[in-house]
Parts: C-alpha cells; structure tokens; sequence
C-alpha cells in the first residue's frame, strides 16, 4: 500500500497536470451512460447530472477550484462550438419538411426564446436578485458557448451561466417527455422543437433517445435559437437590466 505522503506527493503532481481533468469528465460520462443504460434510459437517469455528481465531489474534497478544472477540461468545452454547428446536418436532412413549417417554427422560436430571456430576468429580478446574477441568467435557454459569451457582454459571470445552462438542460430533458405526453402532444417534431428550444442540447440528447425525428427537430431547435438569441438579447437586455439597476451584488 502506497504510503500517505507518497500518496500526498503523486496527488500534487497529477492536480498540475491539465490530463487529470479530461480524463475525470470522460470516466464520469462513462459511468453515467453506464447507470442510465442500467436504467433504461429514465427521464431521471440524466447522463449530465449522473456525471456532475462524481465530478463535484472531487472537486469538492480536493478543493480544486473551478479555473484549475476548467483549464484542464476545456477541450470539451471547445468541442461544444463544432457540435453546435454541426446540428445544421439535421436541418439540411430535414429542409423539406422545415419549409413546409417554416412559419409555425419561426412563430415558435420567436416567442420561445423571448420568453426564455424575458421571464427568468423579470421574476428573479421582482426577488431582488443582482443585475449580474440576471445578466448571468438571461441566456440560459441557449448552448453554453453562446451563452457563456453574451453573459460576459452584458456583464454576468460567464463561469455561473455555464452552471445556470446545465441545470436549464437538465431539468428541461427530465420534465419534457412527461409534460408532453400530460398536454397530448404527439408530434414528434413539435416535441423535439420545444425540447432544443428550452433546453438546449441536453433536452436535444434526450430527444434523440426518444425518437429521431425529435432529435432532428430538437437539434434544429437548439441551433436557430442559439442564433436568435445573440441576436436578440443584445437589443432586449440591455433596458431589462436597467430596470433593476438597483439590485447590488452584496457580499
């Protein structure tokens, strides 16, 4: 058995080596597609959360903080971008039909995304949360790289945006299949849409598990409302915030 301060010694080492990190996200995921498998794929059995759980212990009992596993880990995160664009694959294999709802689809990410940046700010804000708390909050519904980046612009904190988007996608791709199936939607791809809309691309993956004309749908989703909302959000938050400019960030 390795003695303590061996051990001591070998943690120091691997915790400045930026590898430890990416291989602790990869093992986590593994085993979290592991539990889920065992679950059957069950709405609760998130791949995301299951993962997060190990990953925040560790982080926890090392006191690693989260710039250092961030710098490690931070591949990931830059495979999110080309992910996100490659979700235009499934709106080129499904043009035809995206022509043919193209207006209901528009009327939907309008709203949808409105509603996502609108609601969150205006409640939380009525609670007397701070402006960079709401300015962290706002792009939620969006993929992490875009929201990561308009949080940073309207002054948020990128870092808890990241956290706000997982646990958006989390709760979204848990609640989606039964709300839907309570309200009697059984199109696939109304079901899809809503799901990428809301919650991004965990509620895209959840879609995909469910059905593949929902993943395509929910892909579609994910990346038409990525591009609505950095649009969008540079000309509606601004004024939103300044409504509760006098919500200070106390410490």
């Amino acid at each position: 058995m390795m003695p303590p301060h061996r051990a001591a010694d070998l943690w120091v080492y691997l915790s400045t080596n930026p590898l430890l990190w990416l291989t602790s996200v990869l093992v986590a995921y593994l085993l979290a597609e592991w539990v889920a498998d065992k679950a059957h794929r069950h709405p609760l059995a998130n791949t995301v959360a299951l993962a997060a759980i190990p990953l925040s212990l560790l982080l926890m009992l090392t006191g690693t903080s989260y710039q250092t596993f961030f710098d490690g880990a931070q591949f990931v995160h830059f495979l999110l971008g080309p992910a996100t664009v490659a979700l235009a694959i499934p709106l080129y294999r499904n043009i035809g039909r995206v022509r043919a709802m193209l207006l209901p689809m528009t009327c939907a990410l309008l709203v949808g995304s409105l509603t996502a940046m609108v609601s969150v700010v205006l409640i939380a804000g009525l609670m007397g949360v701070p402006v960079a708390i709401l300015a962290s909050l706002a792009p939620k519904s969006a993929t992490t790289p875009i929201a990561m980046s308009l949080a940073a612009a309207n002054g948020g904190l990128p870092a808890l945006t990241a956290v706000f988007v997982m646990l958006t996608g989390i709760f979204g791709a848990v609640v989606v299949t039964p709300m839907m199936n309570a309200l009697g939607i059984r199109d696939f791809a109304a079901r899809g849409f809503a799901a990428g809309l809301a919650a991004h691309g965990i509620g895209t993956a959840r879609a995909f598990q469910v059905d593949p004309t929902a993943g395509a749908f929910a892909g579609i989703a994910l990346g038409l409302n990525g591009a609505m909302t950095a649009i969008v959000a540079p000309v509606i938050l601004p004024p939103l915030l300044h409504l509760f400019a006098g919500n200070a960030l106390t410490l």
